[in-house]
């Protein structure tokens, strides 16, 4: 069944893929862009600006005949927080900016409104079991505190005007040109750097773009995700140590390993005022996929290993093209 999909946030790399993935599955598209000369031109989508998505945006006719929309867009970790007031900051776009376009959407009779929230709702951590859908929200920093807002708020939209919500709750995913700390440690890869990660034998819950991609389209089209929330990853975990190894392979680059006990490193860590760098290098973070398996009939269709491969050929052709322009 076709749908007609709004899509927020088109302009980044998650956006990007599921245009794409939603245009090539028949779907009609509108990619929500900052500004329209965004190189989307290719995707086969109707492109339409909106400078800003916050408590005011007006979103006019841009849900015309919409009946899914999937929200990307958001504000996200901000390396160096120039805010004085970093959670009213998550507030205004990542609260006020969805609950107004969801508002905007029930009125407009969209049927189905997909929210992409973080699995940081639970927490940053797990110890002896798996994050799972039951579990009683942990958010500890601003980010994840206002996605579990906007989470909520959603939930009682819902409730209020028959919109079907699904929430969508992501782990740390695997894409080109990642930001944040994966991203760094991708690039300390690429210079064949060495690194004290030999030893760690932690296990976390990444997601592949190809895997997140199908699953949010999952999302909008399966009648029994209606008013539900999901964790997504690839189903299989890896220890940061498995990490590196696996993205070496993928890029073509010899990697060396010191195998430095992790206490030591969480010590460093700790006294570099670190502790948050070593928790998600040295920590572990599980999700459980049981739900999505059960409700939805999903299975991640790529693993662990082509997903990797894949990022790294995208990344690659990324450089080409941007060193063909120069």
């Amino acid at each position: 069944m076709t749908r007609r999909i709004l899509v927020t946030g088109a302009t980044g790399f998650i956006g990007r893929a599921v245009v794409a993935h939603a245009a090539h599955a028949g779907h009609f598209v509108r990619a929500v862009v900052r500004s329209n000369d965004v190189g989307l031109g290719t995707s086969g989508a109707e492109i339409v600006g909106v400078p800003d998505i916050g408590p005011d945006t007006e979103w006019g006719d841009h849900l015309r005949e919409v009946d899914s929309v999937i929200h990307l867009a958001g504000r996200a970790h901000v390396m160096r927080e120039e805010s004085t007031d970093p959670l009213a900051s998550f507030r205004r776009t990542n609260v006020g900016g969805t609950l107004r376009l969801a508002r905007a959407a029930a009125v407009s009779r969209v049927r189905r409104f997909v929210f992409i929230s973080t699995i940081g709702v639970n927490g940053d951590r797990t110890t002896t079991k798996a994050f799972s859908e039951d579990d009683a929200p942990h958010p500890r920093s601003p980010y994840a505190i206002s996605y579990r807002e906007a989470e909520s708020a959603l939930r009682s939209l819902a409730e209020q005007t028959g919109l079907e919500v699904v929430i969508v709750c992501l782990p740390l995913g695997y894409v080109p040109r990642a930001p944040g700390n994966l991203g760094r440690l991708i690039e300390t890869i690429r210079r064949g750097l060495p690194l004290p990660l030999g030893a760690v034998s932690n296990r976390r819950s990444l997601v592949a773009l190809d895997n997140l991609t199908n699953f949010i389209l999952t999302c909008v089209e399966r009648p029994a995700a209606a008013n539900e929330t999901f964790l997504v990853s690839d189903g299989h975990d890896l220890s940061t140590t498995e990490l590196i190894r696996g993205l070496a392979a993928a890029m073509g680059r010899r990697i060396v390993l010191l195998s430095l006990p992790t206490g030591l490193l969480t010590v460093g860590a700790a006294i570099a005022g670190k502790r948050s760098l070593a928790q998600q290098l040295l920590g572990s973070l599980q999700i459980d996929i049981s739900k999505a398996r059960q409700v939805l009939g999903w299975t991640p269709p790529v693993t662990v290993d082509e997903g990797l491969r894949r990022a790294a050929d995208l990344d690659a052709g990324r450089d080409a093209r941007a060193a063909a322009q120069h």
